[in-house]
């Protein structure tokens, strides 16, 4: 079978627009897809080149496919299972920041040249002042960022109109804020001239974004069977969800420069990108955790499980809609809108998220997402949201056990052992304190300040309902005690 190549796809050359740290799953099937589709409506015109920008791993296959890949999205669409694939022409070239220094050094002076999207890690994004401005690379990705930026500089001698968009999608708040932070002080470190530091802040865009999609990667069980059906052969398939979502926050307006939504695209261009990050936080991440610990107890084991549950999802779509989203500050069409795609999301059947893995770290978890909620309902209507509190007992009956055995405190469900994974500190205070009487075992954990930052257990009301909930699930089990109280 032919192996898929620029001949194949007919690929149309491009002005070189977009240099990607990163040529991993996630940016080919979010970032790169994007800019096909894009380009392919007209309204971008500018080709990527890939950076590998570590030392180990290899670019032989996107070398032998001259960067050419399919992208398979696989999820509900209009109530139905759907998959749609799209080969992507977007990638012309790739390079290796180590074995090819001079190749992608040269790219800095690219006149076409305006987009840096990265994806290296939240590690990746790191202030290191052991790195230097000599090394062919530097080391670190700030350290590579800012002499790419310094040679440009120099190259175009200091033209305001030569300076580069910053997208990082790096999972950390403020991406673009910490990286602007460690060029700075990179900068100043080298000793590079003033110009530079007024060229960095007049001529360049650090953006911050919030990215959403789930990425499940190379299909390698099922790759056989889907170059048969694409009829060629493709060893850089990428597989995900067709939900996606692309936030830009941005102090100076690129959306003219990058008109993705122009192109149907579900990319948003703000000023502000905290509700944005606040909405996924809450509905998203806190309906996960809301509800996997009591599922898990009930029996299930994967998200998928968990939606067929009428139970879990009754217990789960009254949790967003009555309790998380009323105390969101973004328009409310807009705020249910997103809950439904969540719900939408958490019903593909192509995707088997495990419970068990959801659950790591779900006290941290649970101050994060699930505590602001819970604390803003209680504010707001000055009564205790009950499907939230029910959350908080379910963490405490799932945390319960004894023994901690290979750093995970062992619970049991149906006398089959579980792991329960969280900090040292964590797990040994509910080897402690999860067998003692629901009173006392509520108390002492509510009141724990390390947990969430505040002693909930002083909060009127809290104590006595969480204790409340917790006996009817030691008394009558998980799925009785949801089915007692929610029905």
């Amino acid at each position: 079978m032919e192996l898929l190549n620029k001949t194949k796809t007919g690929k149309k050359e491009r002005p070189v627009k977009v240099l990607q740290f990163g040529e991993g799953n996630f940016l080919r099937a979010f970032v790169d897809y994007m800019i096909d589709i894009a380009n392919e409506q007209g309204k971008f015109d500018g080709d990527i080149v890939l950076v590998k920008p570590i030392e180990f791993g290899s670019l032989d296959r996107f070398r032998e496919q001259e960067s050419q890949y399919t992208v398979q999205l696989r999820g509900i669409v209009d109530g139905e299972p759907k998959k749609i694939s799209r080969v992507v022409t977007s990638v012309t070239d790739v390079v290796d920041a180590y074995e090819e220094y001079d190749r992608y050094a040269a790219f800095a002076k690219l006149d076409s040249l305006r987009f840096i999207v990265s994806n290296t890690t939240e590690a990746g994004i790191v202030y290191d002042d052991t790195d230097r401005l000599e090394l062919n690379p530097p080391k670190t990705y700030p350290g590579k960022l800012t002499k790419f930026l310094y040679e440009r500089y120099q190259h175009f001698q200091g033209d305001v109109t030569k300076g580069l968009v910053m997208l990082p999608v790096e999972l950390i708040d403020d991406n673009g804020i910490h990286l602007k932070d460690c060029v700075q002080k990179l900068a100043a470190l080298w000793q590079l001239e003033e110009g530079f530091a007024a060229w960095l802040e007049e001529a360049c865009v650090f953006t911050s974004t919030l990215v959403d999609r789930i990425v499940t990667g190379y299909p390698k069980d099922e790759a056989a069977q889907l170059c048969e059906e694409f009829g060629y052969q493709d060893n850089l398939i990428v597989t995900g969800e067709p939900f996606a979502l692309w936030v830009i926050e941005s102090a100076k307006d690129i959306s003219g420069e990058f008109p993705l939504p122009d192109a149907g695209l579900p990319v948003i261009f703000t000023d502000n990108q905290k509700p944005y990050k606040q909405r996924k936080v809450r509905i998203l991440n806190g309906a996960h955790t809301s509800f996997v610990l009591a599922s898990y107890l009930c029996g299930n084991d994967i998200v998928l499980e968990s939606m067929q549950d009428e139970l879990i999802l009754h217990f789960m779509k009254q949790t967003i809609f009555d309790e998380v989203i009323p105390t969101l500050t973004l328009p409310k069409e807009e705020l249910e809108e997103f809950a439904q795609a969540v719900i939408t999301r958490f019903h593909n059947p192509y995707v088997k998220h495990a419970l068990l893995a959801i659950s790591l770290n779900s006290v941290s978890k649970w101050r994060a997402r699930c505590m602001p909620s819970f604390l803003g309902y209680l504010e707001q209507f000055g009564k205790l949201p009950k499907h939230l509190t029910f959350s908080l007992a379910a963490l405490l009956a799932f945390y319960t056990g004894s023994e901690i055995r290979d750093k995970a405190l062992i619970g049991h469900r149906d006398g089959a052992e579980y792991q329960i994974l969280d900090d040292a500190a964590v797990l040994a205070f509910f080897a402690q304190h999860s067998q003692d009487d629901t009173e006392a075992y509520v108390h002492a954990a509510l009141a724990n300040t390390d947990f969430w930052g505040q002693d909930l257990s002083a909060l009127d009301g809290v104590e006595q309902a969480v204790a409340a909930d917790l006996k009817e699930i030691r008394t009558l089990g998980m799925r009785q005690a949801m089915e007692k109280l929610f029905g």
